[in-house]
């Protein structure tokens, strides 16, 4: 009896281990099988997307004869190439561009980069005046000529707003506010972090001359201590910007600005730039 009461207990143990095994077995198959339907979901589901809509693809090149960089000549007086390709994600606001920065004459070796800036795109309000559209991005910068202590390697949060119906007849005022911070600890350039406000205020102007109306701004930016900078205003900007269509795809884009700086630990000169862009959409 001892003996059959001990086996009886024994096999009760087993059966309820067996089970157990059993029902983890299970449940770790169907997790698997419900991962693997999403899986396929979520592929079919983005090749009805990408059937819908397309990838947007645009290659710009720009000159510039200084590059201002929130005010500041980052190239001294000598002028910029950049260089972009930008990826709009199937029409759903999200979208990425990779840039390549670099100045047209030599000594700025080390100061030229790429720029790889993921962006979320959207407007909110639709239908009323103060419809708002906005445009969010975080931008990495690497500087291939320099190691990762040394470069002056930031993270840069873009916010970017504007409110195209809100001001009567073609005024549009827009805000951007630019946060930049260090990439890594312990590098040469700790003094990087801060914030820059710009507000600005644009026109079209139509011209019987031109079929493209000229793009009237200005701007006026406050500067929150990036890169040891005062905390003060430190520039205002004016200038003019048509867009001419070449083909269907293709556009040129020239511009002339004039900057007052206002604080000399950002720039200590005014300066007149000019900007030749040109634009492929793909």
């Amino acid at each position: 009896m001892l003996r059959s009461g001990i086996g009886r207990g024994h096999l009760s143990v087993c059966d309820g281990c067996s089970a157990k095994f059993l029902k983890i077995c299970v449940d770790k198959v169907m997790r698997k099988r419900i991962l693997l339907v999403g899986v396929v979901l979520f592929g079919i589901a983005s090749v009805a997307v990408a059937e819908e809509k397309k990838l947007g693809v645009t290659l710009q090149v720009d000159y510039l004869t200084k590059w201002l960089s929130k005010g500041f000549p980052a190239y001294g007086s000598k002028g910029a190439m950049f260089e972009t390709l930008d990826l709009d994600f199937y029409e759903s606001g999200f979208g990425t561009k990779v840039t390549w920065r670099n100045s047209t004459s030599s000594g700025f070796v080390d100061r030229q980069r790429f720029d790889f800036r993921p962006y979320y795109r959207n407007s909110v309000f639709e239908g009323e005046r103060y419809l708002m559209n906005y445009n969010i991005s975080v931008g990495y910068e690497y500087y291939p000529g320099l190691g990762r202590k040394k470069a002056p390697t930031t993270y840069e949060w873009i916010f970017a707003f504007c409110w195209p119906e809100i001001l009567p007849g073609r005024l549009v005022p827009e805000y951007i506010a630019h946060y930049e911070y260090p990439a890594f600890r312990g590098q040469v350039f700790n003094d990087l972090t801060g914030w820059v406000h710009r507000f600005r205020l644009g026109y079209e102007l139509n011209l019987p001359e031109i079929e493209q109306p000229i793009r009237l701004s200005s701007e006026v930016a406050y500067n929150d201590g990036l890169g040891g900078a005062a905390h003060d205003w430190s520039y205002a900007t004016f200038g003019a910007a048509t867009n001419l269509k070449v083909t269907e795809s293709l556009s040129f884009v020239p511009g002339i600005y004039y900057q007052i700086s206002m604080d000399k630990s950002v720039n200590d000169q005014n300066e007149l730039y000019g900007i030749l862009s040109m634009k492929y959409k793909f």
